[in-house]
């Protein structure tokens, strides 16, 4: 991949990048990346197979925000959708082989990101008393 990609330098157009997989890698990256997926992935890690309601509650997330969010997890292969045969339908969702191997990076990016809280807070206030003097 080094050899594919080369950051631009001094001589090159600004803004220009010459890395033909940057583009796929910020795709994906935006995708898995984004809140949603991230928490979702989060709490079927933590609590393995989970109904629709059970993730809009344990996430505190739009009905609208989740269906997406879940389409989109299983359209990349992260979760697999469950659906039975019952009345009223139950549908199931856990992770995939390849949202099991998500899974260390995600939680090692939710336990910083819980590790630097009052971090992020401190910066933040002295960012704010810069800005209003």
């Amino acid at each position: 991949m080094a050899d594919a990609c080369t950051i631009p330098d001094e001589t090159s157009p600004a803004g220009s990048v010459q890395c033909p997989e940057c583009k796929r890698i910020n795709e994906v990256l935006a995708r898995v990346g984004d809140r949603w997926s991230v928490l979702v992935i989060i709490s079927l890690a933590r609590y393995g197979t989970l109904r629709f309601n059970e993730l809009k509650r344990n996430l505190g997330i739009s009905q609208r925000m989740l269906s997406l969010t879940l389409r989109q997890l299983v359209r990349d292969g992260l979760i697999e959708r469950e659906q039975f045969p019952t009345i009223p339908p139950k549908v199931e969702y856990s992770l995939t082989a390849m949202g099991t191997s998500f899974r260390e990076p995600v939680m090692a990016l939710g336990q910083w990101a819980l590790d630097n809280l009052d971090n992020i807070d401190d910066a933040r206030a002295r960012f704010d008393e810069v800005v209003e003097a």
